[in-house]
């Protein structure tokens, strides 16, 4: 167990690592992600249920790589703009750049807790923690329905100071809380934590512009055993309720302070709304 906490990395992976259950004979969503964005961290679940997503929606490799650039993008955005501390949960299949690479290339002494659920990503979380000496970057295993949990943590505690402006990171996240009620809720526990100048990020999968081949996807991804509740751009919006959107506001991921590189993408291949909020 390594704990560097004066900069770099910190480590909180023990003996009993080697024990978790990868669960590898099920799908799950990340790895299905890590999939459409070419990587290799997946299994044959994994793929099975994505080349299914694939032949329903085939744009969905498309949407994923639109969707990181997002982060990209608006991590930087953040970076330049001042704040060092980044909380991102949902954090996914290491690809580099990683959301700690985008933020320390502006801000080396910027400090990152990535937090996720699935247990392939605690597996590789070293690939996470490759911090610039300055910087810090730290791995949680938590997941997003027990925001109490993540607030409480050593590993937050130890990472991030929540007096001081934190860049939440929901990407690509909240479409996998099916629950309205519970997606709100869960939200608006973790807005309330940070402290003024916080900037609340995410990206989200909408049925705006394609109905039908929303429906067709969220099957598919039931079939798999998770549920998807794709939401509309008010439903969006209001996850951002109480905090002033960064223009150009809720917006396809794509059209979010775009480089020049997304100009063959179109909204219904994207099929996703993101946005930047800062608290008051």
């Amino acid at each position: 167990m390594q704990d560097e906490t004066a900069g770099g990395t910190v480590d909180t992976r023990n003996d009993e690592d080697d024990e978790i259950d990868l669960q590898l004979h099920r799908a799950h969503s990340a790895r299905m992600y890590d999939y459409y964005l070419g990587g290799t961290t997946n299994f044959a679940a994994d793929r099975e249920a994505a080349g299914q997503a694939i032949a329903v929606f085939p744009s969905a490799r498309v949407a994923a790589r639109a969707n990181r650039a997002f982060v990209h993008r608006s991590t930087s955005a953040l970076a330049q703009a001042g704040i060092a501390q980044f909380l991102d949960i949902g954090t996914g299949i290491p690809t580099s750049p990683n959301l700690h690479e985008v933020a320390q290339a502006a801000n080396p002494r910027a400090r990152v807790l990535y937090t996720d659920n699935d247990p392939i990503v605690f597996a590789h979380a070293r690939a996470l923690l490759l911090s610039s000496p300055e910087g810090l970057t730290t791995y949680l295993q938590a997941d997003i329905t027990d925001p109490t949990t993540i607030l409480s943590s050593e590993e937050l505690a130890r990472t991030i100071d929540v007096t001081a402006p934190v860049a939440l990171s929901l990407n690509a996240l909240l479409h996998f809380v099916p629950s309205d009620q519970a997606a709100y809720r869960i939200v608006e526990q973790l807005k309330n934590a940070l402290a003024p100048g916080s900037a609340l990020v995410i990206s989200h999968g909408t049925p705006d512009f394609g109905p039908a081949e929303a429906e067709r996807i969220t099957q598919v991804y039931a079939a798999a055993g998770t549920t998807v509740r794709m939401r509309t751009r008010e439903q969006i919006e209001r996850f951002f309720d109480g905090w002033d959107l960064l223009d150009p506001g809720v917006c396809p991921t794509h059209r979010w302070r775009p480089d020049g590189a997304e100009q063959e993408i179109t909204e219904a291949q994207v099929s996703a709304y993101a946005a930047v909020a800062v608290k008051r």
